[in-house]
Formats: C-alpha cells, sequence, structure tokens
C-alpha cells in the first residue's frame, strides 16, 4: 500500500469516488436528471483547485494504482490572539473507503499517516464530524468526542 497526497493525475479516480460515496448514503440520486456530468465537471474544478493550493490536503491509499481510500484535510487559519501561538486546525472530511477494502486496516493505516503529518506540521487539532458508523474507527485512532458546535442555518 502507497500512501500519499493526491496529484492532478489522481482527479478522474477522486471524482468517481466521490460519486460513489454519496450513492451509498443517497441512493435516491441516481435518478438525478443532471447525472454525472454535471457532478464531474463540478468536482473537477474543485479538485484541480484543492490539489494546486495550499488550503486542502488530500491524502490517499491506493493499492496497484487504485486509490482505495482518501481522506480530505482543510485547514483553517485562525484569528491571532495575544500571547500565544496561532496555529491553524485542520478539518478533516470526506473520509472514504471502498467497500472491498473495508476493515483490511487501510483507514487506519492512512488515519495514523494524517495524524502523523498533523504533529509534524504543528496544527493545533482535528475536528471531524463523524457518522455514527465512523465514530468508533476516530477513538480507536485516538480522536476524543468534543461539545457538538452551534450552527445557523439561514432559511
Amino acid at each position: 500500500m502507497n500512501i500519499r497526497l493526491a496529484t492532478m493525475e489522481d482527479i478522474d479516480q477522486l471524482i468517481r469516488m466521490r460519486w460513489d460515496f454519496t450513492l451509498e448514503d443517497y441512493p435516491e440520486m441516481v435518478g438525478n436528471s443532471s447525472g454525472y456530468e454535471s457532478f464531474e465537471k463540478e468536482c473537477r474544478g474543485f479538485l484541480e483547485q484543492a490539489i494546486a493550493g495550499e488550503r486542502w490536503h488530500i491524502w490517499i491509499a491506493e493499492m496497484d494504482g487504485q486509490i482505495v481510500s482518501h481522506m480530505y484535510i482543510e485547514l483553517i487559519e485562525k484569528v491571532p490572539r495575544p500571547g500565544r501561538i496561532t496555529r491553524p486546525f485542520a478539518y478533516m472530511t470526506n473520509v472514504y473507503t471502498v467497500p472491498e477494502w473495508r476493515g483490511k486496516g487501510v483507514g487506519g493505516k492512512l488515519l495514523a499517516q494524517v495524524n502523523m503529518w498533523v504533529k509534524d506540521n504543528d496544527y493545533e487539532f482535528v475536528i471531524v464530524w463523524p457518522s455514527e458508523e465512523g465514530t468508533e474507527f476516530y477513538k480507536r485512532h485516538g480522536y476524543t468526542q468534543c461539545q457538538d458546535p452551534l450552527e445557523f442555518v439561514p432559511s
């Protein structure tokens, strides 16, 4: 298994994985009239900017040239505060392992690499909103439950 940051050459696989990931949770989207082509265009634009930029870091695990798992990390800058060094924190999202590779340690190895990268770069913390099924996975890898944030959803 090879764990690395995604490159432009990975975009097609990442788009397909995002599509598949979404359909696992929302199968009703299969009949969506805009379909894959519309999604592919939007996702490609996002991924090109993310990979070329410095704010997003897309970690992948690959086997024989095929991406089998990924974790997206967005770095969030904080407003400086007097009397302390201000470091960014990491927001983890779009964590996915293809079904045939689940339960084989791939996600754990990928998460361990991401955790080491966070520590090596002195980011303040990582925040993730896991699904109910994913909570135990993160706890096994050193994550703790924190209090839910507040949100405002404009109507």
